[in-house]
């Protein structure tokens, strides 16, 4: 059974049981990405025109909120998709932006298994709801402000494959 990334699947849905937690490392955000995706998908000026972000209530550049989901998701596959028999997520219930992020700020990632059950419309394939956030650490690793949290379902592969 391969990975969501092709590797050996070493992750089914009987391991991911509710309560266990999964750390998706820190990411640092880079300015240069941070900018170039919301020029392309969110060219809001508070994101792409440092001047005139300098000069209002933000005072200086933040981050998309799509961008910053997009650092959750390649943490997300990065350090669990990547060793989990995962197929397609039925969906997102919840996502939040709790505070502007901005260029240098080092978030880290945690995933919470919050609840699993065998799919019914997918024989073969278990139901898992997660939660996760982001949250900006300091240099040392202590958290200062929770950035973003959401919640969605994904399927993942029994291990004895469909009844």
């Amino acid at each position: 059974m391969r990975s969501g990334t092709g590797a050996e699947a070493e992750l089914f849905f009987e391991d991911l049981t509710p309560g266990r937690t999964f750390d998706l490392g820190v990411t640092t955000v880079d300015e240069a990405e941070m900018v170039a995706f919301a020029r392309r998908f969110d060219p809001q000026w508070y994101h792409v025109d440092a001047a005139t972000a300098a000069g209002s209530h933000h005072g200086r550049l933040i981050a998309s909120g799509f961008f910053t989901v997009s650092l959750f998701m390649r943490a997300y596959v990065d350090h669990l998709l990547s060793r989990a028999a995962a197929d397609a997520s039925p969906g997102l219930e919840e996502l939040r932006w709790l505070a502007p992020v901005h260029a240098g700020d080092r978030l880290a990632v945690r995933l919470d298994v919050l609840g699993s059950k065998p799919s019914t419309a997918r024989p073969g394939l278990g139901t898992v709801t997660l939660g996760a956030t982001m949250t900006r650490v300091d240099a040392y690793g202590r958290p200062e402000r929770e950035v973003l949290r959401t919640r969605f379902r994904g399927w993942f592969v029994m291990r004895a494959g469909p009844a």
